[in-house]
């Protein structure tokens, strides 16, 4: 499908659902799509992030993935207050992307477009680049510092697993790429590659405990997270933010896409996505299914002791690992910053 099709199906959807419901203020692109043509290929394992703006404080659960059109989207809900003022969006390493080209699908009030107008203007100068920076650094800081050592071990690894992988999201940040999640490990390669800094990389990698690991025992990490991928999908019921990523619609994106990068030789930069996916299974099947919990447990573990991972005392290590890092990491997102804007 090309890309254009999908942001078709996705205005319509956002005409029949989105836009009649009373609290509706407008809806925007956002994620990997932004700034690609219209008649580039949208890949089976990719969607399209779509962004419904609500009046509501606290607006509703989000859909998720849902295929509308032949077009897989994920829809999410964001109150209008989040993007007021226009310098908290600069500001926003995660807003501020989407608004860098026009990516409005619907604008009732006209402040989206205003918006758009005010970011796109100042996305590249220096000063805001850098503080987008700092966001992706403070929330490396803060979600390190806030692990859970007494909840579950499935949570533990996914507290330290994303902000740990925020560290790619600072070196994206300073190139002016977009802040992608699944592909982020990707990307980072490719922005140290361009700067003359790929000799970082390793270094990344080595923060999950990946850097050396063979293209075979990822290949078994898919496999297996597979098994656990369906069997979750067959019994969740409980709703969690991520629910949606773990459903058959999803299967494209974790699985496939896992095993497209691995075909290429960039087995490393599946694994992050792996074991996110795996740690959300086992946060739905410990609520949803405890027996399956139990009995798919070791497949993970054993994912886990790949990169070097045993038990929370493991994770909190890495997580000082990661803090060491910083110093350096940010060194480098400076040099990118100076080469980049403006």
């Amino acid at each position: 499908m090309k890309i254009g099709s999908a942001r078709a199906a996705a205005a319509r959807w956002v005409d029949q659902y989105a836009r009649p419901e009373p609290g509706f203020r407008g809806a925007y692109f956002s994620g990997s799509t932004v700034g690609l043509p219209d008649d580039a290929e949208l890949p089976p394992t990719s969607d399209v992030d779509v962004v419904v703006v609500t009046a509501e404080d606290d607006p509703p659960a989000k859909p998720g993935k849902l295929r509308h059109h032949g077009a897989l989207l994920e829809i999410s809900y964001l109150p209008w207050s989040r993007l007021a003022p226009p310098d908290a969006v600069l500001a926003s390493y995660h807003l501020a992307g989407s608004f860098r080209t026009d990516t409005v699908i619907d604008d009732p009030t006209g402040r989206l477009s205003a918006l758009h107008a005010r970011v796109s203007r100042d996305f590249d100068a220096t000063p805001w680049v850098r503080r987008r920076c700092e966001d992706a650094r403070r929330r490396i800081e803060r979600g390190l510092a806030a692990i859970d050592t007494s909840a579950p071990f499935h949570e533990q690894v996914t507290s330290w697993l994303f902000p740990t992988g925020v560290t790619t999201h600072v070196l994206l940040v300073a190139a002016l790429r977009n802040p992608t999640v699944r592909l982020r490990y990707l990307a980072a390669r490719e922005v140290l590659a361009a700067h003359g800094r790929l000799d970082l990389y390793p270094e990344l990698l080595g923060l999950l405990g990946c850097a050396r690991l063979p293209a075979e025992r990822v290949r078994r990490q898919l496999r297996e997270l597979a098994t656990t991928f369906d069997a979750t999908a067959a019994v969740a019921r409980t709703p969690f933010l991520f629910s949606s990523d773990i459903t058959p619609a999803a299967r494209p994106i974790a699985i496939d896409g896992s095993q497209a990068l691995i075909d290429r030789g960039r087995h490393h930069e599946a694994v992050f996505w792996i074991i996110a996916t795996f740690a959300r299974c086992h946060t739905i099947l410990a609520t949803d299914a405890p027996e399956t919990h139990q009995a798919l447990t070791p497949p993970f573990r054993a994912a886990l002791a790949d990169l070097g991972i045993a038990s929370t005392s493991d994770l909190l290590h890495r997580a000082e690992e990661v803090g060491r890092f910083l110093p350096r990491l940010w060194q480098t997102a400076e040099a990118i910053t100076r080469a980049s804007a403006r």
